[in-house]
């Protein structure tokens, strides 16, 4: 029998449901974890569509969702199907659980989060409260899973008792590799068009492209409210940039098939799933060395930021410029992926972690 088969698990992402209409790599990690657990056969309910997320540190605004997260406590408490664990994805300061420990306890199930982070520096300012909600959340936890390692540090170092603490590496919701790219098609860009971070990366790019030789082409997958201010980037180059728009998943795994390069810089990104989903097509990637990035990269030496655009054009260029340096990283990276990255992998590693705090002598 596998691992999870029959259990009943509670779901709850604070900061975006599974279901919520605007893509994001937050609402695409919900439904993988979903998938994730069904995939061994345990039945999961989602526990609440109430989004608490303060973007902006409004502490009217948290009052309000700490007065809603109180009716929801009541709600669930009284009404939620038996369960045997409950699972938060995203516990941070601008989206604290203020409704899984209460839950939890109360119906006497362990409380698990994936994906929490703590930040002191936030005690203080205007999501004080929030993140000293997050920080209480990530304090019940039974066990935490953290997808990198800059994640671990704070974890490790701000660890309640003798909670868990352990790695759930990034995956690929699938069983296998997907068929490899042709590796002659145009670079690929992929990212949501949206100020702040995505945005930087954007402009890192036109940075980057102003640096590149040769006749090269790139294909920008993705949309947003910041579309207007990336053509404006992008402007200098015409027709050497095609915009591919929203595309579906089977959409962009057609992009990612017919792609040379996968480009995208990375600034401030958790880690990226367009890292995953490029590398398991067997596109070489060209990044920068971050944070949660280098995390999900396979492992070399990828330019560092303060290096500027420059640097990255020139580990592009090397790319581009030798068809046998990037088959051998496609074959690398497939197998690095294979490895590392897939849903096998990553349902034995939460199973084998969850079930003994579900038996009854736990």
């Amino acid at each position: 029998m596998l691992p999870g088969a029959g259990k009943r698990v509670v779901f709850y992402a604070p900061m975006k449901p599974p279901h919520h209409p605007v893509p994001s790599g937050d609402r695409e990690i919900a439904r993988n974890l979903i998938a994730l657990f069904k995939s061994n056969r345990a039945e999961v309910h989602l526990a609440s569509d109430l989004r608490i997320y303060d973007k902006h540190g409004d502490r009217e605004q948290q009052c309000a969702l700490r007065a809603k997260a109180e009716s929801e406590i009541l709600r669930l408490v009284a009404q939620m199907p038996e369960a045997d664990i409950w699972v938060t994805y995203h516990n941070y300061y601008k989206a604290p659980d203020l409704i899984g420990p209460m839950v939890a306890r109360a119906r006497g199930i362990p409380y698990v989060q994936i994906e929490s982070t703590r930040a002191q520096k936030r005690l203080t300012g205007p999501w004080a409260e929030f993140a000293k909600a997050a920080h209480a959340a990530a304090d019940a936890a039974d066990a935490i899973f953290y997808f990198t390692e800059q994640d671990r540090f704070a974890l490790d170092r701000d660890r309640y008792g003798h909670q868990i603490i352990t790695c759930l590496p990034p995956f690929l919701p699938r069983d296998g590799l997907p068929v490899p790219s042709s590796l002659d098609g145009p670079i690929l860009a992929a990212g949501m068009m949206r100020q702040g971070d995505k945005l930087a990366s954007y402009g890192i790019i036109a940075e980057t492209l102003a640096h590149l030789p040769g006749d090269w082409h790139l294909g920008i997958a993705g949309d947003g409210p910041a579309r207007a201010e990336v053509e404006t980037l992008m402007a200098p180059f015409s027709e050497r940039v095609r915009y591919l728009g929203q595309l579906t998943r089977a959409e962009l795994a057609a992009a990612y098939s017919k792609a040379s390069l996968f480009l995208w810089p990375g600034v401030n990104e958790a880690f990226g799933m367009v890292y995953l989903e490029a590398q398991a097509h067997g596109l070489p990637v060209a990044a920068q060395d971050r944070p949660g990035v280098r995390d999900v990269l396979l492992p070399q030496a990828y330019p560092a930021p303060e290096a500027g655009a420059s640097a990255l054009a020139s580990f592009a260029t090397r790319l581009l410029a030798n068809p046998e340096l990037r088959a051998k990283s496609a074959k690398d990276a497939r197998a690095f992926i294979a490895n590392n990255h897939l849903a096998p992998a990553a349902a034995l590693t939460f199973w084998k972690t969850v079930m003994p705090l579900m038996a009854p002598s736990a």
